[in-house]
């Protein structure tokens, strides 16, 4: 309020400010947190929020189950832990790699654990439906990376599960919010914690959008198609930018016709 200190709501808990009313105003440095050491992160470690009793967990699943409008509830387990369901929307813009001529997963198929992707080293490259929704059953210990994990195995996808990033989507006033999810996440909790409405808090897989793209992590076919979804891109760009000019020039020359013999 006095010195106008401005910094991302996830540092909130690191800066430490001597704002003193009625002093002056505080010069630059003395806002400015030292660099950061061992003892901040043992401080932030030791601020994390202590985990819930089992008493306080069964509270939340009645609350959560109370609220639910469909089958899909929580169930709390003897030892602690609950089991419940998410679901999560696949919004992929690049293609999967998956097995060639291989039949979809049969019921049997899961139950005995097969891995239809083992069944053949020819791989094949599609788009998946734009944000297609998968529901998973899940346990409060199933950690984002095993959700991932399990996407991937559902849809017999053999690319590897690191190109790929879980995000949790929120909305708040009136804008659409994506954070990503550590890999140790436990997405069941959050769901518990915002209840089962989508509109509060929904998952998304995408892709890992880490910065620098590790092109080693890709096969020779996936980078094949990546040039040839690169080619395909600046056609389209192009014929965009022709027709963006073949219309001006022609409201151009429209304009200049009219304007032949009218005085100056």
């Amino acid at each position: 309020a006095d010195c106008r200190y401005t910094c991302h709501q996830e540092c909130c808990s690191l800066i430490q400010l001597d704002c003193r009313r009625g002093q002056g105003p505080l010069s630059p440095e003395s806002t400015l947190l030292p660099p950061c050491s061992q003892n901040v992160t043992q401080t932030v470690e030791e601020e994390k929020p202590e985990p819930p009793t089992v008493q306080e967990i069964k509270q939340r699943i009645e609350k959560y189950n109370a609220k639910v409008t469909n089958c899909l509830l929580m169930k709390l387990n003897d030892d602690g832990t609950y089991t419940g369901f998410i679901k999560v929307h696949l919004k992929l813009r690049r293609p999967v790699t998956v097995p060639a001529g291989i039949r979809p997963q049969s019921i049997y198929d899961a139950l005995k654990e097969v891995n239809m992707a083992d069944m053949t080293d020819k791989r094949t490259s599609f788009y998946l439906p734009l944000d297609a929704i998968k529901q998973l059953h899940i346990s409060s210990t199933t950690t984002v990376s095993e959700v991932i994990q399990g996407l991937l195995k559902k849809f017999m996808v053999v690319d590897n599960p690191q190109k790929f990033a879980l995000f949790k989507e929120m909305r708040k006033d009136g804008q659409v919010l994506f954070q990503k999810l550590p890999l140790t996440e436990y997405p069941l909790y959050l769901r518990l914690l915002a209840g089962p409405d989508t509109d509060v808090l929904s998952f998304v897989l995408k892709e890992n959008e880490t910065g620098e793209v590790e092109w080693d992590a890709f096969s020779i076919p996936e980078l094949q198609n990546f040039l040839m979804i690169l080619d395909r891109e600046e056609k389209d760009k192009i014929q965009q930018v022709q027709r963006k000019y073949e219309k001006f020039k022609q409201r151009l020359q429209q304009t200049l016709k009219e304007a032949r013999g009218k005085p100056g």
